[in-house]
């Protein structure tokens, strides 16, 4: 898989990171389809290609977008307001902690594709990461975002694009 994040040339940071939003929310959209149908219509491996997908995409792209925000908004963001990024990479730690039990559910499946029991397992686990990583992404394209847009001039853009672009 090809990193958007390689091709990054945008003048506009923020819009970057609603695009990358948005093409997260179809992979969990995905994924919530295929650990469905794993638990109720049992191992298929078009389903489990489908998680496998899904997994490769947060372990690569949503890392680097967490990284990004952190690295690059949030140090330029804290210098008018501090509150929202306490908030947003304490929800990133939260969120890799149960990426990390996703992915621990992803390889029991995998390791014993007719086990029914790792099957609802996983879907139970995803559906607590995918609402989770949902609801972060609408309080960052809602809240934080919005924010950004008010508090931060266009220099202070142009230097966030800057540092996201250096990584």
């Amino acid at each position: 898989m090809v990193s958007q994040h390689s091709t990054r040339t945008t003048v506009d940071p923020i819009a970057q990171l609603m695009q990358e939003h948005d093409n997260a929310l179809v992979h969990l959209s995905a994924l919530n389809k295929a650990t469905e149908a794993l638990a109720s219509g049992g191992f298929s491996e078009a389903e489990f290609a489908k998680v496998s997908t899904a997994l490769e995409f947060i372990e690569e792209e949503v890392s680097i977008h967490n990284k990004s925000e952190e690295d690059a908004l949030f140090p330029v963001l804290e210098r008018y307001v501090e509150g929202p990024t306490a908030l947003m990479r304490e929800e990133h730690r939260q969120m890799k902690k149960q990426f990390a039990l996703f992915r621990k559910a992803v390889h029991r499946v995998e390791k014993r594709p007719g086990d029914q029991g790792a099957a609802e397992g996983l879907l139970s686990i995803s559906r607590v990461m995918v609402q989770m990583f949902v609801n972060h992404i609408h309080k960052e394209n809602h809240i934080l975002f919005p924010l950004v847009q008010k508090f931060l001039t266009k220099d202070a853009l142009r230097e966030v694009a800057r540092r996201m672009l250096q990584e």
